[in-house]
């Protein structure tokens, strides 16, 4: 009798440890997931108007730190907005800074949030190769999209929930586009693919899009030319026609522009962190710099002179 009580307390035992041995390692495997500045595991949602400037610094970013697995989602900006409001996301990459509601909502949880500026992408205005505009200036834009311009030219943009939408909305003083002539496509691809096409379009699309493109519509980028734009009330060049460019962004003289942020509100040090300091450093700047779009600091150049 009691060698079966001595059998059975070491059955006990054994499960006991083997229950508390479980337990240790899915703690462990839990902690080793768990994001902080330079490893683990976090999802961020981005403005999908930039996906492939994102892409290649996060490509980078991986292959420097090895235990880093940032997951990027991308959504149209309204969506990626809604997510951050509502919590259901805690670090997002938009083209708009936070307003000062939106501020205290997030002070209110007491989870502040950390907003990085780290570059500036221009609003592109493009035309088939065979057509003959090649100048616009902002005021017409601006009646275009108001509907008060007298033109058979079709509008493109990419979708209405986008951040290039809102910021035509924000610069024309429209709550919405309902002309017939103005479309919303699905993407910036499809805007500059219709373009391509359509000798009678004019497409407003993110500049990014048009640098560098991918194999499955770079034919169409070479099939479209940019317009210059003239705004009549610069105080630098009001007469001169500009189109995008690093040198007309530093300069301020192309007038359609937007700044990107990446919004931290974990409300610690992790991988949102650590990707947005990424991001600033003299690494993820040059490739900020090589994609066509303006650094929000501009990197040094080493030159060396040998005699």
């Amino acid at each position: 009798m009691k060698l079966m009580k001595l059998n059975l307390n070491k059955t006990l035992l054994g499960l006991v440890f083997l229950v508390v041995f479980q337990s240790c390692k899915q703690g462990d495997k839990k902690a080793s997931t768990e994001d902080k500045f330079l490893a683990g595991t976090a999802t961020f949602v981005a403005d999908e108007s930039f996906s492939p400037i994102i892409d290649e610094e996060v490509y980078v970013f991986k292959a420097m730190y090895s235990d880093a697995n940032p997951i990027i989602k991308y959504k149209p900006e309204a969506l990626v907005l809604n997510g951050l409001l509502n919590d259901s996301v805690r670090v997002a990459i938009l083209a708009r800074n936070l307003d000062t509601a939106e501020v205290n909502l997030f002070k209110r949880r007491t989870l502040p949030p950390v907003i990085s500026k780290f570059a500036i992408d221009a609003v592109a205005l493009i035309v088939n190769q065979a057509s003959n505009d090649t100048t616009i200036t902002v005021s017409e834009i601006i009646k275009m999209l108001k509907g008060e311009s007298k033109t058979d030219k079709s509008i493109v943009f990419d979708n209405p929930n986008s951040s290039l939408v809102r910021y035509l909305k924000q610069i024309s003083g429209s709550n919405d586009f309902k002309q017939k002539n103005i479309y919303a496509l699905k993407s910036n691809k499809e805007v500059i693919k219709y373009v391509s096409t359509h000798a009678d379009a004019i497409g407003i699309t993110g500049f990014s899009w048009l640098n560098d493109p991918d194999e499955d519509y770079a034919g169409a980028v070479d099939k479209v030319k940019i317009v210059g734009v003239r705004d009549e009330k610069s105080k630098i060049a009001p007469g001169e026609y500009f189109k995008p460019s690093q040198t007309t962004l530093v300069q301020h003289t192309y007038p359609l522009s937007r700044s990107l942020y990446i919004i931290d509100c974990t409300g610690k040090k992790g991988l949102g962190a650590g990707f947005a300091t990424f991001l600033a450093s003299e690494r993820g700047q040059r490739i900020i710099l090589k994609s066509g779009l303006l650094p929000d600091s501009i990197p040094s150049r080493e030159i060396n002179i040998t005699h």
